[in-house]
C-alpha cells in the first residue's frame, strides 16, 4: 500500500443550518472514552450483560448507513447517539485487516514484493508484534478518523523511527490510510495494522471525539478565533501560507469558496454517494503486476501472481467488492503485456506457466460474473469490459493455439450436412469467451433454487426433466453448472455450493446409468458397425474450467472439519439458516445424501466418472498438455484417499461401467481413434483394485493398453481386429504433441501389470500378448523387457523362468522391430538380449543363433552374439558339459559361415576366428574370403585378414591375401601419411621373408599401386639390407647373397622410385611457395640418396638438377638454394 503523508481532502461538506448557536453553547463539549455501554463487543468478551437498544441500533446503522444519510434523515441527533454510531463504524473483525496486510489469512506466504520469506516479517505479523510490544501511542479518534503514532524499534542497522498513522473509515471498512514510513506495497504496512488492531482490541483506551465540525459548531466567535490562531501558531511553518490563502478567499465575496454552503470535514464520515469499500491502492496493484509480468517468470514472479489471484478469491469469499476491482486491474496489466503482440508477430507460443496464469484469469472472471448477489447493472458493466478485452487482437485463445490456424477438432466433428461450412469464419474462443457466455446465466431458475436452498432436493438431479440431463433447459452444458459451484464457493456460499455439487453428481450418476442401458440395448448394432457416435464435445478433465476438479474439491473440503462457518445463502434468497460444521471424513448427512453415502464417496465417484469419460484429444500443444496434467493432478488427489470397503465398492461399480459403457466410456469396447488414452487412469485403477478384485483390475488394465491413434484404420464392419475403429475424421492425421508422454504412460501401465503378474503364467502370457499388439515403440518395449528381466532376477529370490521368457520374447520383438531401422541403442539391445537368453538357458542361446537372420545383422551376429556365446564366461555361467559346449560351438560356426557368405566384408574375420577349432569350417571360411576378395572386399579388410593369417601361422595364405589387397590399393605421390603405408611395408616384409620369388611377384604390384616416392624408397632400402628368405617363418634359410639393384625385381623398383621422385618434384614445384623452399631442398637431398643407389645415379641426378634450373629459372631464389646445395 502506498501510504501518503498528506491527509486526503474530505469527502463531503458539513454544516448545521438548523441549529441555534445558543443551544450549541449549552451542549457538553469535550471527549469521552470510546467504551461505555456495549464495549464488550470489542473488548475481552467476558461481559455477560445484554447490549442496550442504543448499541444494537447504532451498530446496525453504522454497518449500513453513510453518516450523511443519518444527518439528513433526522433534524437533530443527540450526542450520545452520534458517539455510538461513530464508535461502531470502525471495523470490528481482524480478518479483513489481515486480508489487506498479507497474502492470505493464515499469514503463510511472503509479502507482495517477495523480499522476505520469514512469516514474522509479514505486515500483519509485524503489526501484531508492534502492538504487543507497546509501540502504539497517542491514539485519537475524531469522528470517522483515527490517528496515532507507531514507534519502530531501533535495530543494528536502523535507528528508531516514529511513524505518524492516520486511518479513515466508514461503515466498518477502512476507506483510506496514510503513514509516514513511505512504504510502497499493495497491502497495508505494519504500522497501519498495529493502529487498527489497537482500536479493535483496546477500544476503551481510545479517546473518542465527535467529528471536528460538531466541535466547531459548539464554539462562539471568540472561541473559533482563538482556536484558529492557536492552530496556526503551533503549525505556523506548515499551515501559514494555506491559512492566509483561505482567509483571502473567504473575505472575497465572489470567491469560489463562498459559493459553496458549508465546509469540508475530514472526520465527518462518508457521503451518500461514496462507494463503501475497503481502501485498495490501485496504482500499486498495477505497478506490482506490471513488475511481475516484466520479470517473465523469473525471481518467483509467477508465484507472486498466483498469490494475487488467491487474494482475489479470498476477497470474493469475504464478499468484498475489491475482488472484482483488483481482478480488473490485474487483467488490464495482462492485456498490456508487450510480449503478447511480440509472440503473435513471431508466431510463437507463450510459456506454459504464463498460459496457466491466463487460464486462472479466465476462471476468476467466470466466478465474478456468476456472483449470486451482484446487481444487473454491475454485470452489464463487466460484460462490456470483457467484450472489450475479448476483441483485442492479441487476446489469448482458450486452447492456447494462438498463431496456429488448425481448426479445433471439437468443432471439426461432423454435426450435419452444413456443419463445417462456416468453420473458417467461426471466431476463435478466447480466455474470456466463457465468462462472456456466463453473463447470460442467472440464479432465478426455480429448479436450481430448490437444489441450492433446501437439503430435501439434493437427491434429485440437476434438470432431470430433459432427455439429456447433462444440459439444462436452455442447453447449457455441464461445465456451466460446475462453474456455478465454483462461483458459490468463491463468493462465500459453501453450503449452497455443496448442495449444487451433489445435485450435479446425482445427474451424472443417473446419466451414466441411462447410457449403460442405452448401449446395452444397441450393443450388437454398434459393434457390427465398428464405430460409435459422438457423446461429448468437450472433455471434463483438461477443460479450461476444470469442472470435475471443482466438484471433487467442493466435496472433499466438506469432508474436513469446517471451523469457520460463513453466512449461508439466506442473504440472497432469504430461506436458509446458518451452516453447520462437518466433523468426519465419511460424514453422511441424511438430508443431503442417500443412505450409506458420504461426501468422500461422492467425491471419489465423480472423479472416477470424469477420468473415465471418453473424450477427444484437443488440438494444440498446450491443450493436450493440460489434459495430461489435469488427469495426473486429479489422480494424485485420489491417491491421498485411503480406500476402505465402501470406496472399493465404488471402484468396482465404476470399473464395470467403464468396461461396459460403450461409447460413453474411455474404456468401452469401441473408442475413437483420437480419444484421449486411459493409460494413466487405468494404472491407478489397476493398483487400487488389484488387492480386492484382481480379475477386474486386469480387465481394466488390458482394455486400456490400446492406442488406436497409432493403428491403421480398419474399415467399418470389419471386426477381425475389433480394437481398430474408424476414425471420426479419416483423412486427417492427428497432431498429438504429447504422444511420447502418452506412450511412456502406456509403457508404465504394462510394466505395472508385468510386476503384478510375476509367478502367474496365465496372466503373464495375456500381458505379453497385449504388449506385442498395442505398443509400437521399440524403445518402450525394450524398457519393458529390461523391467521384466530385473523383476525376474531379483537377488532375494530364485529367477522366475516364466517372466524371464516374457522378457526374452519382448527382447526378440525389439530385435525384429529395429533390424532394418537406425537405432542408436541397437548395440546395447543386442548385448542385453544375449544376457537375457543366457539367463533363460542354453536352448535360448541356440535358438537365437539358429534364427539370427530375423534378429541381427551379420555383423552383430558374429561380433557380438556368437562371440559372447562362445566366451568362457558364458560356459561357466551355464555350467555346460562338453556335449553342450560342442552343440553351441557348432551353431556358432554355422552362424559365422552364413554371415560370412552374406557379408564377407564385415564378417569374414569373425567367421575365421569362430571356426579356428574346426578345420573344415575354417577352410570354408577361408575360401569365402578368397571368393570375395576379387569383388567386394577392400584392401583394408584384406590386409587385416592377411595379418590374422600370419599371426595364426599361415604365411603363404597371408601372402596371397596381401597380394590381393595390393591390387585394390592406389597411393598417389602426395599420400605419404596414408594409413595403408604400414600394410604395404608389412606385405613387402612378408614377401621378402618368404623368398626371392615371392618378393619378385609382389614388387610389380607395389610399383603399380604406389606412386609415393618416399614409400617406394623405404621399401627399396629395406629390400637391400638383407637377403630374401634369410629369416623365414618356418626356419628355412636361403643363400646369403644380396639381391642386385641392376637386375629384376629390384631394378624395376629402383627405376619406379627414381621416376616417382622426378614426378613428385615437378608436381611440388608447380605450386610451391617460398615458405616451403627449405622443405623442398631436404626432399631433393633424399631423392639424391635414391639416385645414387643406381650405378649411373650421379649422372642422372646431375642431369635432373640441370633440367630443374632450366625449366624453373624464374624461381630465382629457389634455384639459388638448389645451386648452393647441389652445385
Amino acid at each position: 500500500m502506498a501510504e501518503r503523508v498528506q491527509q486526503p481532502p474530505a469527502k463531503r461538506l458539513c454544516c448545521r443550518p438548523g441549529y441555534n448557536p445558543a443551544c450549541r453553547q449549552g451542549q457538553r463539549a469535550g471527549g469521552a472514552a470510546c467504551g461505555g455501554p456495549g464495549t464488550a463487543q470489542g473488548g475481552s468478551g467476558k461481559t455477560q450483560s445484554p447490549e442496550s437498544l442504543l448499541d444494537i441500533a447504532a451498530r446496525k446503522v453504522a454497518e449500513k448507513w453513510p453518516f450523511q444519510r443519518v444527518e439528513e434523515r433526522f433534524e437533530r441527533i443527540p450526542e450520545p447517539v452520534q458517539r455510538r454510531i461513530v464508535y461502531w463504524s470502525f471495523p470490528r473483525s481482524e480478518r479483513e485487516i489481515c486480508m489487506y496486510s498479507s497474502f492470505n489469512t493464515g499469514g503463510e506466504e511472503s509479502g507482495a514484493t517477495g523480499e522476505n520469506s520469514d512469516e514474522t516479517r509479514l505486515p500483519f505479523r509485524r503489526g501484531i508484534a508492534l502492538l504487543e510490544s507497546g509501540c502504539v501511542d497517542n491514539v485519537l479518534q475524531v469522528g470517522f478518523h483515527l490517528s496515532g503514532t507507531v514507534t519502530e524499534p531501533a535495530s543494528q542497522s536502523e535507528p528508531e523511527i516514529v511513524c505518524n498513522v492516520a486511518i479513515s473509515f466508514d461503515r466498518c471498512k477502512i476507506t483510506s490510510v496514510t503513514c509516514s514510513c513511505g512504504n510502497k506495497d499493495i497491502f497495508y504496512c505494519a504500522h497501519v495494522v498495529a493502529l487498527s488492531l489497537y482500536r479493535i482490541r483496546k477500544p476503551d483506551q481510545v479517546k473518542l471525539h465527535l467529528p471536528i465540525s460538531e466541535t466547531l459548531f459548539q464554539m462562539n466567535r471568540d472561541q473559533l478565533q482563538k482556536f484558529v490562531q492557536y492552530l496556526i501558531t503551533v503549525h505556523h511553518t506548515e499551515v501559514l501560507p494555506t491559512a492566509q490563502k483561505l482567509a483571502d478567499e473567504i473575505l472575497s465575496q465572489n470567491s469560489e469558496i463562498n459559493q459553496v454552503h458549508g465546509a469540508p470535514d475530514p472526520t465527518a464520515g462518508a457521503s451518500i454517494d461514496d462507494e463503501n469499500c475497503w481502501h485498495l491502492d490501485e496504482e500499486q496493484v498495477q505497478e506490482q503486476v506490471k513488475l511481475f509480468l516484466s520479470q517473465g517468470g523469473y525471481h518467483g514472479s509467477g508465484k507472486q501472481l498466483n498469490l494475487l489471484f488467491a487474494k482475489v478469491r479470498e476477497m470474493l469469499k469475504m464478499r468484498d467488492s475489491n475482488g472484482a476491482r483488483m481482478l480488473t486491474l490485474i487483467t488490464e496489466q495482462f492485456m498490456a503485456d508487450p510480449r503478447l503482440s511480440l509472440w503473435r508477430q513471431q508466431g510463437t507460443t507463450m510459456t506454459d506457466k504464463y498460459r496457466q496464469l491466463w487460464d486462472e484469469l479466465g476462471a476468476l472472471w467466470m466466478c465474478i460474473v456468476l456472483n449470486p448477489h451482484c446487481k444487473l447493472e454491475q454485470k452489464m458493466c463487466w460484460l462490456k469490459q470483457l467484450k472489450k478485452w475479448n476483441s483485442v487482437d492479441v487476446c489469448p485463445w482458450e486452447d492456447g493455439n494462438h498463431g496456429n490456424e488448425l481448426p479445433n477438432l471439437t468443432n471439426a466433428l461432423p454435426q450435419g450436412a452444413n456443419a463445417n461450412q462456416d468453420l473458417a469464419s467461426r471466431p476463435h474462443r478466447t480466455v474470456f469467451t466463457r465468462a462472456i457466455e456466463a453473463c447470460d446465466l442467472h440464479w432465478q431458475d426455480s429448479h436450481l433454487q430448490h437444489i441450492i436452498s433446501s437439503d430435501l432436493y439434493t437427491n434429485y438431479c440437476y434438470h432431470d426433466n430433459t432427455e439429456t440431463s447433462l444440459f439444462d433447459s436452455r442447453g447449457w452444458p455441464l461445465w456451466h453448472a460446475c462453474a456455478r459451484v465454483d462461483a458459490l464457493r468463491s463468493h462465500g456460499y459453501p453450503r449452497e455450493a455443496l448442495r449444487l455439487a451433489i445435485g450435479i453428481v446425482n445427474t451424472l450418476r443417473r446419466q451414466q446409468q441411462k447410457q449403460l442401458e442405452m448401449f446395452r440395448g444397441h450393443k450388437k448394432e454398434l459393434l457390427h458397425k465398428g464405430m460409435t457416435s459422438i457423446t461429448s464435445l468437450e472433455g471434463w478433465v483438461g477443460h479450461p474450467l476444470d469442472p470435475i476438479g471443482t466438484l471433487f474439491s467442493t466435496l472433499m473440503e466438506t469432508c474436513r472439519e469446517d471451523e469457520d462457518c460463513t453466512p449461508g445463502f439466506s442473504s440472497f434468497i432469504g430461506t436458509m439458516g446458518p451452516s453447520k460444521s462437518l466433523d468426519y471424513q465419511h460424514f453422511p448427512m441424511h438430508r443431503f445424501l442417500e443412505e450409506g453415502e458420504s461426501y468422500l464417496t461422492l467425491a471419489v465417484e465423480i472423479a472416477l466418472i470424469g477420468l473415465g469419460q471418453q473424450r477427444i484429444m484437443p488440438d494444440g500443444l498446450y491443450a493436450q498438455e493440460k489434459v495430461c496434467r489435469n488427469e495426473e493432478q486429479l489422480i494424485a488427489k485420489l491417491q491421498e484417499v485411503d480406500l476402505d470397503d465402501t470406496l472399493v465398492k465404488i471402484f468396482r461399480k465404476q470399473a464395470v461401467f467403464l468396461l461396459e459403457g460403450g461409447p460413453y466410456s474411455g474404456l468401452g469396447e469401441l473408442i475413437y481413434r483420437e480419444s484421449v488414452p486411459m493409460h494413466t487412469f487405468a494404472k491407478y485403477l489397476f493398483t487400487s483394485l488389484l488387492p480386492h478384485d484382481a480379475e477386474l483390475a486386469y480387465k481394466i488394465a488390458l482394455r486400456a493398453m490400446r492406442l488406436p491413434v497409432l493403428e491403421s484404420t480398419a474399415p467399418m464392419g470389419d471386426m477381425s481386429r475389433p480394437h481398430h475403429i474408424a476414425s471420426v475424421v479419416p483423412n486427417r492425421y492427428p497432431r498429438w504433441f504429447t504422444l511420447s508422454h502418452i506412450e511412456s504412460q502406456q509403457c508404465e501401465l504394462a510394466s505395472t501389470m508385468l510386476t503384478a503378474a510375476k509367478g502367474d503364467g496365465r496372466r503373464l502370457e495375456t500381458v505379453l500378448e497385449s504388449i506385442q499388439k498395442n505398443i509400437h515403440s521399440s524403445s518402450h518395449i525394450f524398457k519393458l523387457a529390461q523391467d521384466a528381466f530385473k523383476i525376474a532376477t531379483l537377488m532375494d529370490s530364485l529367477p522366475d523362468i516364466t517372466l524371464l521368457k516374457v522378457s526374452l520374447e519382448l527382447g526378440l520383438q525389439v530385435m525384429r522391430m529395429t533390424l532394418s531401422t537406425l537405432n542408436w541403442r541397437r548395440r546395447e539391445m543386442v548385448r542385453w538380449l544375449v544376457t537375457c537368453a543366457t539367463e533363460v538357458g542354453v536352448y535360448a542361446l541356440d535358438s537365437i543363433m539358429q534364427s539370427w537372420f530375423t534378429l541381427f545383422t551379420p555383423t552383430e551376429a558374429t561380433s557380438i552374439v556368437a562371440t559372447t556365446v562362445m566366451s568362457n564366461s558364458t560356459i561357466v555361467r551355464l555350467h555346460l558339459d562338453c556335449h553342450q559346449q560342442e552343440n553351441l560351438a557348432s551353431s556358432a560356426r554355422t552362424l559365422a559361415l552364413q554371415c560370412a557368405m552374406k557379408d564377407p566384408q564385415n564378417c569374414a574375420l569373425s567367421a575365421l576366428t569362430l571356426c579356428e577349432k574346426d578345420h573344415i569350417a575354417f577352410e570354408t571360411a577361408y575360401q569365402i574370403v578368397l571368393d570375395a576378395a576379387t569383388t567386394g572386399m577392400s584392401y583394408t579388410q584384406l590386409f587385416t585378414i592377411a595379418r590374422y593369417m600370419e599371426h595364426r601361422g599361415y604365411p603363404m595364405r597371408a601372402y596371397k591375401l596381401a597380394t590381393l589387397a595390393m591390387t585394390h590399393l592406389n597411393l598417389s605421390y602426395n599420400q605419404d601419411t596414408h594409413p595403408a603405408i604400414n600394410d604395404v611395408l608389412w606385405a613387402c616384409a612378408l614377401s621378402h621373408s618368404l623368398g626371392k620369388n615371392e618378393l619378385a611377384a609382389i614388387i610389380p604390384l607395389v610399383v603399380k599401386s604406389v606412386k609415393c616416392a618416399t614409400v617406394l624408397s623405404d621399401i627399396l632400402r629395406r629390400c637391400t639390407l638383407t637377403t630374401p628368405g634369410m629369416v623365414a617363418l618356418h626356419g628355412r634359410r636361403n643363400s646369403g647373397k644380396l639381391m642386385s639393384l641392376d637386375k629384376a625385381p629390384l631394378r624395376q623398383l629402383l627405376d619406379a622410385t627414381i621416376g616417382a621422385y622426378i614426378n613428385t618434384t615437378h608436381s611440388r614445384l608447380t605450386h610451391i611457395s617460398p615458405r616451403h623452399y627449405s622443405e623442398f631442398i631436404e626432399f631433393l637431398s633424399k631423392a639424391r640418396e635414391t639416385f645414387l643407389m643406381a650405378h649411373d645415379g650421379h649422372i642422372q641426378f646431375t642431369q635432373f638438377i640441370d633440367n630443374l634450373k632450366q625449366i624453373y629459372k624464374g624461381k630465382k631464389k629457389l634455384m639459388m638454394l638448389v645451386r648452393e646445395r647441389f652445385g
